[in-house]
């Protein structure tokens, strides 16, 4: 393998990288911090081919956001509002199955459920909602609920979260999403999410979920006030508790959007920062099987490209997506599958239809 770069640092990552070593937090930085995009491109793809071959899986999903009222407020969000303001909503349970009815016809095989921190929502409300969205169709996957969301409701209802995750398993939760884990780092959320739950809660309410038998997946929302050292440290992080547990199914690297946001003075990504984030996290994250780039965050070209960045999954048809939207995304709120196939052919990979736990539906 030709290695693009004139450094020894970088020349030693890609004998660490082509003999299967784990990297550490060092090259991790070093990594983050090399103009050398093609190169760690390069070794990404590598690490990628060996570790999860030559498929890259999509799913026919869709997003239900079933409230923006949320008492965080975090400065990165957009979506959220206060109860009672003008922009503020809440859906009735019938909205939401009439939401899920909605796309039964076209297949889906998930439903993806996250919304605010609402104050004065009952604990009951979630809880019948995912026992009528289960019983509405058994065989659809509910994937539902932030580790942020399980502890407030924990912390709502003076339950533990051990008992809110099994009682929502025992009601149809079939796994959770990896949101509201921004950045670990506590002077990132001191800035950023201040109200929400530390990064340590986090991972400890995911560590709970994966003993429960309930998988996950993780994220990162980069491109804010964090440094390259704390992005990496939050790589470490999620590598260890996956270590420990095995629970994790995918890393999702969230793009901040900063329009309309607490933040909106900073610039965001670009492609470039994006494709290496991409590619980094691959190569860190040596038991994580699954990076998706998330094409709603990225548009669809740079998540087409990231196919030779160490992704394996762009994520699905989702449909109806609030929340990053509300922060100026311009892409679409849904695409369809057959346009999915046809990004995944085009780069040259075999596309593959999976269900919420990678099990493999259709290969095209």
């Amino acid at each position: 393998m030709t290695v693009h770069s004139d450094t020894d640092l970088f020349a030693s990552i890609g004998e660490k990288v082509q003999a299967g070593e784990r990297l550490s937090f060092e090259d991790g930085v070093a990594l983050l911090k090399s103009r050398d995009l093609l190169g760690v491109g390069e070794l990404a793809d590598a690490a990628r081919r060996r570790l999860a071959g030559d498929e890259v899986y999509f799913i026919n999903n869709r997003h239900i956001n079933h409230t923006n009222v949320c008492g965080n407020r975090c400065k990165f969000c957009a979506f959220s509002a206060d109860e009672g303001a003008d922009d503020a909503y809440t859906l009735t349970l019938d909205e939401v199955l009439e939401r899920a009815r909605e796309s039964l016809t076209d297949g889906i095989t998930e439903l993806h459920i996250v919304g605010g921190e609402h104050p004065s929502l009952p604990y009951e409300y979630y809880l019948e909602m995912i026992g009528a969205l289960h019983q509405l169709d058994p065989e659809v996957h509910l994937q539902a609920f932030t580790a942020s969301e399980i502890a407030f409701f924990a912390k709502r209802t003076k339950r533990t979260e051990e008992e809110v995750l099994r009682e929502m398993k025992a009601a149809g939760l079939g796994s959770m999403p990896g949101g509201g884990a921004e950045i670990f780092a506590e002077r990132v959320r001191g800035i950023v999410c201040d109200k929400k739950i530390s990064g340590e809660k986090w991972l400890e309410v995911m560590r709970t979920a994966h003993q429960a038998g309930i998988k996950s997946n993780a994220t990162m929302l980069y491109g804010h006030v964090e440094t390259i050292e704390e992005r990496v440290d939050h790589l470490v992080r999620l590598r260890e508790l996956q270590d420990e547990t095995g629970g994790f199914g995918s890393f999702i690297p969230l793009a901040f959007h900063p329009a309309n946001t607490g933040l909106e003075d900073l610039a965001g990504t670009d492609g470039i920062e994006d494709l290496k984030m991409l590619a980094v996290s691959r190569l860190m994250l040596d038991n994580f099987r699954n990076i998706k780039a998330f094409w709603i965050m990225l548009g669809v070209k740079v998540a087409q490209i990231s196919l030779h960045f160490g992704v394996n999954d762009i994520d699905g048809t989702v449909v109806e997506e609030k929340i990053t939207h509300a922060a100026g995304a311009e892409t679409g709120e849904a695409i369809a599958k057959a346009e999915l196939i046809r990004l995944i052919r085009d780069a040259g990979r075999v596309p593959v239809e999976r269900d919420t736990l990678y099990n493999e539906i259709r290969r095209y």
